[in-house]
């Protein structure tokens, strides 16, 4: 009987131990890794953005793998189409920055990327389901949809996004965000 009685308890400590490993958010973070987490904080500082929203939308678009680029031509780590790049870059006059870095510069990258998101949050009066929704499907998309009453621009209702790609980009967007909210207390 002794022997079972010092199997319980270790088996108690053993549980112990490992529910305090899962609960403690460091120990989390090993799973879901933020890199570039000083560009994107500088970038999304000066854009008004969540940073763990452009973490969340760099985690999805490519894992943070630097110099990607997709086979319908999005670049780099945040997966600006160079329509897009080109748009930014014009607008928001950044004169030092040359589309051709945006593929291979993670930093140029989340600096476009940030910036598009505040032009779509402006777009979206700051309702972020839709502005994910938006910088993927485009914000004329996002739009019709929401005019026509096919979405309501809520995460509760994205079963009616009508394009699956789309459906699916903001539910895991939406994962990672709310993972990195309970990991990282702030960016």
């Amino acid at each position: 009987m002794r022997w079972l009685r010092k199997k319980r308890v270790l088996l108690l400590l053993l549980l112990g131990f490992i529910l305090v490993l899962f609960l403690n958010s460091a120990w989390l973070s090993l799973f879901y890794p933020i890199y570039y987490k000083d560009e994107i904080r500088y970038h999304a500082g000066n854009n008004d953005i969540d940073p763990l929203i452009v973490a969340a939308i760099i985690k999805v678009e490519t894992n943070y793998k630097p110099g990607a680029e997709s086979k319908k031509g999005a670049l780099g780590i945040m997966q600006i189409m160079p329509d897009t790049a080109k748009w930014v870059i014009d607008k928001a006059k950044l004169e030092d920055v040359a589309l051709d870095r945006v593929k291979d510069e993670s930093g140029t990258n989340i600096r476009i990327g940030t910036w598009y998101l505040k032009s779509l949050s402006n777009q979206f009066d700051g309702n972020m389901v839709a502005v994910i929704a938006a910088y993927n499907a485009g914000p004329t998309n996002v739009k019709n949809w929401i005019k026509s009453g096919r979405w309501d621009g809520r995460l509760e209702t994205t079963k009616n996004i009508p394009f699956g790609e789309t459906r699916h980009y903001v539910q895991r967007v939406s994962h990672y965000y709310e993972q990195y909210s309970n990991i990282y207390e702030n960016l």
